[in-house]
């Protein structure tokens, strides 16, 4: 599938960590957790441009090593350090009802359930428990727990977080 990315919100899946050996090879940390998302054959879009996956090497410690067509020596793939491979929104495979990508959550405004803005989500941290949001608010930073009887609705397409905190949380 070859989307233009002019039209569709990307989506990082990749940041150029360096050069891997002298053909073009990027070090990559891996930012999708799509299996198969970098299998050779499969594209990705690099500073606007669409690159072939040729060959991927296996994922170890959220890194793994791209061989793209178009990329030949190292010189062309030093100059990429930091520069992130992303995806069409569409190309995103989609998720169970009821769970949501964190590109999904970030810039969502949340409410009470009395409708009062609470702020912005300008970060998902993943504890291992259960992510937390950061909410910026004018007060200071808030942290949001994604638990069940916390978040009492998330509408993607609105941009909108409802949640119920528990005594002590808002303060």
């Amino acid at each position: 599938m070859d989307v233009s990315p002019s039209r569709e919100r990307m989506i990082p899946v990749g940041r150029i960590l360096s050069p891997r050996g002298f053909g073009g090879e990027v070090r990559i940390e891996v930012l999708s957790d799509s299996p198969g998302r970098f299998a050779p054959g499969g594209a990705v879009f690099l500073r606007g441009r669409r690159l072939v996956i040729g060959r991927c090497s296996s994922l170890s410690r959220g890194r793994m090593t791209l061989a793209l067509k178009g990329l030949y020596d190292r010189a062309q793939a030093e100059d990429l350090r930091g520069a992130l491979l992303t995806v069409p929104e569409e190309m995103v495979p989609p998720l169970p009802e009821g769970h949501y990508y964190h590109f999904q959550l970030v810039d969502m405004e949340v409410f009470t359930a009395d409708g009062e803005h609470l702020g912005r989500i300008t970060e998902v941290l993943s504890t291992g428990a259960n992510d937390v949001y950061l909410v910026a608010r004018e007060a200071g930073e808030l942290l949001v727990p994604a638990l069940e009887d916390v978040v009492v609705e998330v509408d993607v397409g609105a941009r909108r977080m409802v949640v119920d905190l528990p005594p002590g949380l808002r303060d």
